[in-house]
Protein backbone atom coordinates (compact mmCIF):
# COMPACT_ATOMS: atom_id res chain seq x y z
CA UNK A 1 0.00 0.00 0.00
CA UNK A 2 1.25 3.51 -0.83
CA UNK A 3 2.43 5.57 2.18
CA UNK A 4 -0.15 8.28 1.43
CA UNK A 5 -3.44 7.76 -0.38
CA UNK A 6 -6.02 10.55 -0.59
CA UNK A 7 -9.37 10.10 -2.37
CA UNK A 8 -11.91 12.88 -2.94
CA UNK A 9 -10.82 14.59 0.27
CA UNK A 10 -12.77 17.70 1.25
CA UNK A 11 -12.33 19.86 4.33
CA UNK A 12 -14.75 22.75 4.86
CA UNK A 13 -14.48 25.62 7.31
CA UNK A 14 -18.08 26.76 7.31
CA UNK A 15 -18.73 28.03 3.82
CA UNK A 16 -15.03 28.05 2.91
CA UNK A 17 -13.42 24.95 1.39
CA UNK A 18 -9.86 24.50 2.59
CA UNK A 19 -9.50 21.39 0.40
CA UNK A 20 -11.98 20.40 -2.29
CA UNK A 21 -12.21 16.83 -3.68
CA UNK A 22 -8.46 16.24 -3.50
CA UNK A 23 -7.11 12.91 -4.76
CA UNK A 24 -3.41 12.05 -4.76
CA UNK A 25 -1.17 9.04 -4.10
CA UNK A 26 2.40 9.32 -2.82
CA UNK A 27 4.54 6.29 -3.63
CA UNK A 28 7.07 4.63 -1.34
CA UNK A 29 10.56 6.09 -1.54
CA UNK A 30 9.72 9.27 -3.43
CA UNK A 31 10.08 12.94 -2.61
CA UNK A 32 6.75 14.57 -3.29
CA UNK A 33 6.44 18.35 -3.37
CA UNK A 34 3.06 19.80 -2.45
CA UNK A 35 3.01 23.27 -3.92
CA UNK A 36 0.89 26.37 -3.75
CA UNK A 37 0.85 29.86 -2.25
CA UNK A 38 -0.38 30.55 1.25
CA UNK A 39 -4.05 29.66 1.46
CA UNK A 40 -4.02 27.03 -1.28
CA UNK A 41 -4.85 24.17 1.09
CA UNK A 42 -1.43 22.68 1.83
CA UNK A 43 -1.47 22.93 5.61
CA UNK A 44 -5.09 21.83 5.82
CA UNK A 45 -4.21 18.66 3.88
CA UNK A 46 -1.25 17.92 6.12
CA UNK A 47 -3.27 18.36 9.28
CA UNK A 48 -5.96 16.01 7.97
CA UNK A 49 -3.31 13.40 7.12
CA UNK A 50 -2.03 13.56 10.69
CA UNK A 51 -5.45 13.32 12.26
CA UNK A 52 -5.27 16.86 13.60
CA UNK A 53 -8.33 17.83 11.55
CA UNK A 54 -11.28 15.62 10.64
CA UNK A 55 -12.17 15.48 6.94
CA UNK A 56 -15.58 16.76 5.93
CA UNK A 57 -15.82 14.05 3.29
CA UNK A 58 -13.62 11.71 1.30
CA UNK A 59 -10.88 9.48 2.69
CA UNK A 60 -7.16 9.38 3.38
CA UNK A 61 -4.67 6.82 4.66
CA UNK A 62 -1.10 7.15 5.90
CA UNK A 63 1.05 4.02 6.08
CA UNK A 64 -2.15 2.05 5.62
CA UNK A 65 -4.01 3.66 8.53
CA UNK A 66 -7.29 5.46 7.94
CA UNK A 67 -6.90 9.00 9.28
CA UNK A 68 -10.31 8.70 10.99
CA UNK A 69 -9.34 5.47 12.79
CA UNK A 70 -7.71 6.75 15.96
CA UNK A 71 -6.23 3.44 17.11
CA UNK A 72 -4.70 2.62 13.72
CA UNK A 73 -3.39 6.14 13.31
CA UNK A 74 -1.67 6.10 16.72
CA UNK A 75 0.33 3.04 15.66
CA UNK A 76 1.14 4.51 12.24
CA UNK A 77 2.40 7.76 13.76
CA UNK A 78 5.23 5.91 15.47
CA UNK A 79 6.69 5.51 11.97
CA UNK A 80 6.02 9.10 10.87
CA UNK A 81 8.16 12.20 11.28
CA UNK A 82 6.44 15.58 11.28
CA UNK A 83 7.68 19.14 10.91
CA UNK A 84 4.89 21.73 11.21
CA UNK A 85 5.10 25.20 9.71
CA UNK A 86 5.08 26.92 13.09
CA UNK A 87 7.34 25.45 15.74
CA UNK A 88 6.04 25.97 19.28
CA UNK A 89 8.66 24.48 21.58
CA UNK A 90 8.68 25.59 25.21
CA UNK A 91 10.78 28.77 25.14
CA UNK A 92 12.28 28.08 28.56
CA UNK A 93 13.49 24.60 27.59
CA UNK A 94 16.92 24.05 26.07
CA UNK A 95 17.33 22.40 22.69
CA UNK A 96 18.76 19.39 24.52
CA UNK A 97 15.62 19.09 26.65
CA UNK A 98 13.35 19.35 23.59
CA UNK A 99 15.15 16.46 21.88
CA UNK A 100 15.09 14.41 25.08
CA UNK A 101 11.34 14.89 25.26
CA UNK A 102 10.74 13.63 21.73
CA UNK A 103 13.25 10.82 22.21
CA UNK A 104 11.21 9.60 25.19
CA UNK A 105 8.17 9.34 22.91
CA UNK A 106 9.63 7.88 19.72
CA UNK A 107 13.34 7.17 20.12
CA UNK A 108 16.44 8.93 18.77
CA UNK A 109 18.57 6.32 17.00
CA UNK A 110 19.77 8.85 14.41
CA UNK A 111 20.20 11.87 16.65
CA UNK A 112 24.02 12.02 16.59
CA UNK A 113 24.09 11.60 12.82
CA UNK A 114 21.61 14.44 12.33
CA UNK A 115 23.49 16.75 14.69
CA UNK A 116 26.45 16.55 12.32
CA UNK A 117 24.27 17.94 9.52
CA UNK A 118 22.01 20.34 11.40
CA UNK A 119 23.76 22.20 14.19
CA UNK A 120 21.38 23.99 16.59
CA UNK A 121 22.99 25.13 19.88
CA UNK A 122 21.49 22.50 22.16
CA UNK A 123 22.74 24.15 25.35
CA UNK A 124 20.74 27.34 24.73
CA UNK A 125 17.14 27.98 25.65
CA UNK A 126 14.62 28.05 22.81
CA UNK A 127 13.89 31.76 23.41
CA UNK A 128 17.49 32.49 22.38
CA UNK A 129 17.22 30.57 19.10
CA UNK A 130 17.28 32.22 15.70
CA UNK A 131 14.68 31.15 13.14
CA UNK A 132 17.26 28.99 11.39
CA UNK A 133 18.37 27.24 14.59
CA UNK A 134 14.76 26.57 15.51
CA UNK A 135 14.12 25.02 12.10
CA UNK A 136 17.19 22.80 12.40
CA UNK A 137 16.01 21.56 15.79
CA UNK A 138 12.64 20.79 14.24
CA UNK A 139 14.25 18.82 11.43
CA UNK A 140 16.25 16.73 13.89
CA UNK A 141 13.16 15.80 15.92
CA UNK A 142 11.32 14.88 12.71
CA UNK A 143 13.99 12.43 11.51
CA UNK A 144 15.83 11.19 14.59
CA UNK A 145 13.59 8.14 15.18
CA UNK A 146 14.26 6.90 11.62
CA UNK A 147 10.66 7.16 10.33
CA UNK A 148 9.33 5.48 7.19
CA UNK A 149 7.36 8.59 6.19
CA UNK A 150 8.22 12.23 6.89
CA UNK A 151 5.66 15.01 6.42
CA UNK A 152 6.96 18.58 6.47
CA UNK A 153 5.34 21.98 6.11
CA UNK A 154 7.76 24.51 4.55
CA UNK A 155 10.88 22.65 5.76
CA UNK A 156 13.55 25.13 4.62
CA UNK A 157 11.93 28.25 6.11
CA UNK A 158 14.61 30.24 7.91
CA UNK A 159 17.56 28.10 6.79
CA UNK A 160 20.55 29.87 5.29
CA UNK A 161 21.64 28.80 1.77
CA UNK A 162 24.32 26.38 3.01
CA UNK A 163 21.93 24.65 5.38
CA UNK A 164 19.28 24.53 2.64
CA UNK A 165 21.73 22.71 0.38
CA UNK A 166 22.64 20.39 3.25
CA UNK A 167 18.94 19.67 3.72
CA UNK A 168 18.51 18.95 0.00
CA UNK A 169 21.40 16.48 0.01
CA UNK A 170 20.08 14.84 3.16
CA UNK A 171 16.56 14.19 1.89
CA UNK A 172 17.88 12.87 -1.43
CA UNK A 173 19.92 10.38 0.58
CA UNK A 174 16.83 9.57 2.68
CA UNK A 175 14.87 8.81 -0.48
CA UNK A 176 17.65 6.48 -1.61
CA UNK A 177 17.29 4.65 1.73
CA UNK A 178 13.59 4.14 0.98
CA UNK A 179 12.12 6.90 3.14
CA UNK A 180 9.08 8.64 1.71
CA UNK A 181 9.20 12.44 1.92
CA UNK A 182 6.10 14.63 1.57
CA UNK A 183 6.59 18.35 1.98
CA UNK A 184 4.66 21.49 1.23
CA UNK A 185 6.29 24.58 -0.17
CA UNK A 186 5.63 27.84 -1.95
CA UNK A 187 9.36 28.27 -2.72
CA UNK A 188 9.72 26.72 -6.14
CA UNK A 189 13.46 27.20 -6.59
CA UNK A 190 14.20 24.24 -4.28
CA UNK A 191 11.64 21.89 -5.79
CA UNK A 192 13.44 20.93 -8.96
CA UNK A 193 16.60 19.97 -7.10
CA UNK A 194 14.95 17.43 -4.83
CA UNK A 195 11.44 16.38 -5.90
CA UNK A 196 10.50 13.37 -7.98
CA UNK A 197 6.92 14.59 -8.46
CA UNK A 198 4.93 17.65 -7.57
CA UNK A 199 1.28 18.44 -7.03
CA UNK A 200 0.09 22.01 -7.43
CA UNK A 201 -2.88 23.24 -5.43
CA UNK A 202 -5.12 26.12 -6.35
CA UNK A 203 -7.85 27.13 -3.91
CA UNK A 204 -8.01 23.60 -2.53
CA UNK A 205 -8.05 21.92 -5.95
CA UNK A 206 -5.22 19.85 -7.41
CA UNK A 207 -4.52 21.58 -10.73
CA UNK A 208 -1.38 19.65 -11.72
CA UNK A 209 0.28 16.36 -10.81
CA UNK A 210 3.54 15.92 -12.70
CA UNK A 211 7.12 14.83 -12.47
CA UNK A 212 9.29 17.94 -12.30
CA UNK A 213 10.78 17.65 -15.80
CA UNK A 214 7.33 17.33 -17.39
CA UNK A 215 6.22 20.38 -15.45
CA UNK A 216 9.15 22.36 -16.83
CA UNK A 217 8.51 21.13 -20.36
CA UNK A 218 4.96 22.39 -20.16
CA UNK A 219 6.30 25.73 -19.03
CA UNK A 220 8.19 26.16 -22.31
CA UNK A 221 11.39 28.16 -22.66
CA UNK A 222 12.40 31.60 -21.50
CA UNK A 223 13.63 33.74 -24.42
CA UNK A 224 15.79 36.83 -23.98
CA UNK A 225 16.79 38.68 -27.14
CA UNK A 226 18.38 41.93 -28.23
CA UNK A 227 18.04 43.12 -31.80
CA UNK A 228 19.27 46.06 -33.86
CA UNK A 229 16.35 48.48 -34.07
CA UNK A 230 13.24 48.68 -31.91
CA UNK A 231 12.23 45.00 -32.05
CA UNK A 232 8.64 45.76 -32.99
CA UNK A 233 6.67 42.52 -33.37
CA UNK A 234 9.21 40.28 -31.61
CA UNK A 235 6.51 38.91 -29.34
CA UNK A 236 3.95 38.52 -32.12
CA UNK A 237 4.44 34.77 -32.35
CA UNK A 238 2.07 31.93 -31.57
CA UNK A 239 3.21 30.39 -28.31
CA UNK A 240 4.82 33.57 -26.98
CA UNK A 241 3.54 34.60 -23.54
CA UNK A 242 4.34 37.20 -20.89
CA UNK A 243 6.06 39.44 -23.43
CA UNK A 244 7.94 42.39 -21.95
CA UNK A 245 10.73 44.80 -22.84
CA UNK A 246 13.35 45.77 -20.27
CA UNK A 247 15.73 48.37 -21.63
CA UNK A 248 17.10 46.97 -24.88
CA UNK A 249 16.18 43.39 -24.00
CA UNK A 250 12.96 41.70 -25.08
CA UNK A 251 11.76 38.76 -22.98
CA UNK A 252 8.98 36.21 -23.30
CA UNK A 253 8.07 32.65 -22.44
CA UNK A 254 7.68 30.43 -25.50
CA UNK A 255 5.66 27.20 -25.60
CA UNK A 256 5.56 26.59 -29.36
CA UNK A 257 7.77 24.77 -31.86
CA UNK A 258 11.44 25.68 -31.78
CA UNK A 259 11.76 25.80 -35.57
CA UNK A 260 9.02 28.43 -35.71
CA UNK A 261 10.81 30.45 -33.02
CA UNK A 262 14.12 30.34 -34.86
CA UNK A 263 12.51 31.33 -38.16
CA UNK A 264 10.82 34.24 -36.43
CA UNK A 265 14.02 35.44 -34.75
CA UNK A 266 16.02 35.11 -37.98
CA UNK A 267 13.89 37.84 -39.54
CA UNK A 268 15.57 40.33 -37.17
CA UNK A 269 19.15 41.54 -36.97
CA UNK A 270 20.13 39.77 -33.77
CA UNK A 271 22.57 41.26 -31.28
CA UNK A 272 22.18 38.66 -28.53
CA UNK A 273 19.92 35.66 -27.85
CA UNK A 274 19.48 33.45 -24.82
CA UNK A 275 17.00 30.55 -24.71
CA UNK A 276 16.74 28.80 -21.35
CA UNK A 277 14.37 26.92 -19.09
CA UNK A 278 11.94 29.27 -17.37
CA UNK A 279 12.10 29.88 -13.65
CA UNK A 280 9.76 27.53 -11.83
CA UNK A 281 7.93 30.61 -10.62
CA UNK A 282 6.89 31.25 -14.24
CA UNK A 283 5.68 27.66 -14.57
CA UNK A 284 3.75 28.08 -11.36
CA UNK A 285 2.05 31.24 -12.66
CA UNK A 286 0.84 29.21 -15.65
CA UNK A 287 -1.52 27.48 -13.21
CA UNK A 288 -2.45 30.58 -11.23
CA UNK A 289 -2.37 33.51 -13.65
CA UNK A 290 -2.88 36.77 -11.79
CA UNK A 291 -5.07 35.22 -9.09
CA UNK A 292 -2.34 34.42 -6.55
CA UNK A 293 -3.09 36.27 -3.36
CA UNK A 294 -0.77 37.15 -0.51
CA UNK A 295 -3.33 36.30 2.18
CA UNK A 296 -4.62 32.99 3.39
CA UNK A 297 -8.07 31.51 3.28
CA UNK A 298 -9.93 31.11 6.53
CA UNK A 299 -8.11 28.79 8.94
CA UNK A 300 -5.52 27.72 6.35
CA UNK A 301 -2.03 27.93 7.76
CA UNK A 302 -3.27 28.33 11.34
CA UNK A 303 -1.19 26.08 13.57
CA UNK A 304 -1.53 24.78 17.10
CA UNK A 305 1.80 25.26 18.97
CA UNK A 306 4.19 22.41 18.32
CA UNK A 307 4.24 21.42 21.97
CA UNK A 308 0.79 19.91 21.37
CA UNK A 309 0.88 19.65 17.59
CA UNK A 310 3.90 17.40 17.27
CA UNK A 311 2.93 15.32 20.27
CA UNK A 312 -0.41 14.60 18.62
CA UNK A 313 1.37 13.68 15.42
CA UNK A 314 3.46 11.05 17.15
CA UNK A 315 1.67 9.53 20.09
CA UNK A 316 -1.88 10.88 20.15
Amino acid sequence: MAPIEVTDLTKAYGDVLGVDSLSVTVEKGEIFGFLGPNGAGKTTTIRVLLGLLAPTSGSATVLGADVTDEAALIEAKRRIGYLPANLGFDEEATGERVLEYFASIRGDSRRDELLEIFTPPLERKIREYSTGNLQMLGLIQAFMHDPDLVIMDEPTAGLDPLKQEGFNEFIRAERDRGTTIFFSSHVLSEVRRVCDRVGILREGHLVALEDVETLLDRGGKRVRVQVAGDGTGLGDLEGAKTVETIGEEHQFTYTGEYDALLRHLSSYELVDVEISEPPLEDVFMHYYGSDVEEGETANEGTETPLASDTTEATDA
